[in-house]
């Protein structure tokens, strides 16, 4: 017998919902409950009453289970749209990072260096580390990170993915 294993894809999934005390919750719990990976989550109030918010996640999966996960999604009572930005059509997506690394001497030169590369803005410094803000997509963002550790990076903070899709509709 051969089992045929699916490859798993990275998708973006942007939620409207009720802006609700225990909808995150109930939508952590779903994940949870059947064992989906959540890679990265941000939520944020879109609308000037705070009766609306926006969840962005990450996930992965195969088809099948990246179906199920929406299809579960679309049936809570207070979310009111999901949308797959990943097969919706052109997308930005964009996650913020500060970035504090430690260095002096060359290792200094380097990090500026790196971060001018990158388009990293310096938010804080001192004589003997930075902190740099970072935006991009999540690879830059892991590129960057990654180079800072070999030049003596000491903490990360991150926002996680947030994405809309290109055009004049909205998601």
């Amino acid at each position: 017998m051969h089992i045929q294993e699916e490859l798993s894809q990275r998708h973006v999934l942007s939620l409207t919902v009720s802006n609700e005390a225990g909808i995150l919750a109930r939508i952590a719990g779903l994940f949870t409950a059947r064992g989906y990976n959540i890679d990265s989550l941000t939520v944020a109030d879109i609308t000037p009453d705070h009766g609306v918010s926006r969840i962005t996640i990450v996930t992965s999966g195969p088809p099948k289970v990246i179906d199920q996960i929406i299809a579960q999604l679309d049936r809570l009572v207070s979310v009111h749209k999901v949308t797959d930005l990943t097969d919706a059509g052109p997308f930005v997506e964009r996650e913020l990072a500060l970035v504090k690394v430690a260095g002096t001497g060359e290792d200094r030169i380097e990090a500026l260096r790196l971060a001018d590369v990158f388009r990293a803005k310096v938010v804080d410094t001192t004589i003997g580390s930075f902190v740099f803000e970072i935006t991009g997509t999540t690879e830059k963002v892991d590129n960057f990170v990654a180079l800072m550790r070999q030049i003596g990076l000491v903490e990360v903070g991150r926002t996680g993915v947030v994405g809309l899709l290109r055009g004049k509709e909205a998601n």
